[in-house]
């Protein structure tokens, strides 16, 4: 037993020495292998400014089954071009950020309370969530009351002011064309004004020049 002793403990203060000389830090700096760039992702929403944001969950209904299915849980946003003033509304599912609504707000849209519970509201709307245009029935349900009548009551000013902005647009339009047209007719009137002298003139030289003719003549 005495005999082992000095052994075992040699055998320890080497494996002592090596765990030091592991933990030791000599300074050197490894360059990596492969170098990763920063690369930004774009979301598509660069060029427009959110007008709602609001935690939801939304669901879809399904016209086979006569049954709401839920499409995902997450952010929904109101959002609206820089340029162009039109509203958009978009919905991505929280984790996976996967889009479950994508429509424009139109000015024949409606929303309304869903009848079985007053923190949930229903409309109409053709999507392009799946990459193709489909004509949806959605139906959203928030956390509170007041999320829901905020969701609502902006969604429905959006629409209607879309609508407004479609009146003007076309008052612009028939305005232009009148415009156009006056400027045309007046044109016209002008150069009639211009010819009618010439005709003068043709009618008053050939007076005169049968006048100048000799009587026997």
């Amino acid at each position: 037993m005495s005999s082992s002793e000095p052994g075992q403990s040699h055998r320890k203060d080497e494996e002592e020495e090596t765990t030091a000389a592991e933990d030791e830090d000599t300074g050197a700096q490894v360059a990596p292998i492969v170098k990763l760039e920063e690369v930004a992702l774009s979301t598509g929403e660069e060029e427009e400014e959110p007008i709602l944001d609001l935690k939801a969950k939304l669901y879809r209904f399904d016209k086979d089954g006569k049954q709401w299915k839920e499409r995902g849980a997450g952010t929904v946003k109101l959002l609206k071009h820089k340029e162009s003033g039109k509203v958009r509304l978009v919905m991505r599912q929280s984790k996976t950020l996967k889009i479950c609504a994508n429509h424009l707000v139109i000015p024949t849209m409606t929303v309304q309370e869903h009848a079985g519970n007053e923190k949930s509201c229903v409309w109409h709307a053709t999507d392009f969530a799946d990459g193709e245009l489909k004509d949806e029935l959605f139906c959203i349900r928030f956390a509170s009351l007041e999320n829901c009548r905020s969701f609502m009551e902006t969604f429905q000013e959006v629409a209607e002011s879309q609508g407004k902005k479609e009146d003007n647009k076309d008052a612009s339009d028939t305005a232009g064309l009148l415009e156009k047209l006056n400027v045309g007719d007046g044109k016209t009137e002008g150069k009639e004004q211009e010819e009618k002298p010439d005709v003068a003139k043709e009618e008053d030289k050939k007076a005169v020049d049968d006048q100048a003719k000799p009587e026997g003549g």
